[in-house]
């Protein structure tokens, strides 16, 4: 036999299929997805709380969304607003104090408040600080890379602190 017999009789033998064969329905609707989303919620919180057990010196602030940040810095500088564009350091990590990433030194990263590819918890945060100001924020994965991750240095679901100073304005909003 030669190789496209072969080929041929394994094509005809994947075609072949049997009128028993049922396709498996999957019962995944909006309620399954909400219960889904409040255990991962749930067990986030948990993750969170534990984790600032561990730092009790913090004085954090909730917000509605599940962002906590302390400002731990005051620079008495300018407040901040949608449409601002800020110079900020950051370094960003996991639970575990993993550094995921950071800038350098003598670096800083250029950011337009509501308007930029950063976390949407770091957004928000960022709208309570004024320049000069450096604050740890703890954001959930819902506010951070969500379901998969960054595909890079940050998990699937990971919640993650953000330890951010505001350097400078550049531009106040549009």
């Amino acid at each position: 036999m030669n190789i496209f017999s072969i080929l041929f009789l394994f094509f005809i033998m994947l075609s072949c299929t049997t009128q028993d064969e049922k396709l498996v329905e999957i019962d995944w609707g909006k309620d399954k997805s909400v219960e889904l989303n409040r255990v991962i919620t749930a067990e986030e919180a948990i993750d969170i709380k534990l984790y600032l057990q561990r730092h009790l010196d913090w004085e954090m602030i909730a917000t509605g969304s599940g962002l906590q940040y302390f400002i731990y810095k005051n620079g008495g500088g300018d407040s901040l607003s949608v449409g601002d564009i800020v110079d900020i350091k950051y370094l960003v990590k996991t639970f575990d104090d993993t550094i995921c990433y950071q800038t350098e030194s003598d670096e800083v990263l250029e950011v337009k408040i509501d308007h930029s590819q950063v976390e949407t918890g770091l957004q928000e945060g960022l709208k309570k600080m004024s320049v000069g100001d450096k604050a740890k924020m703890i954001i959930p994965s819902h506010l951070a890379h969500g379901l998969t991750g960054d595909f890079n240095k940050i998990p699937p679901l990971t919640p993650i602190l953000i330890d951010v100073e505001v350097v400078e304005l550049l531009n106040r909003k549009d």
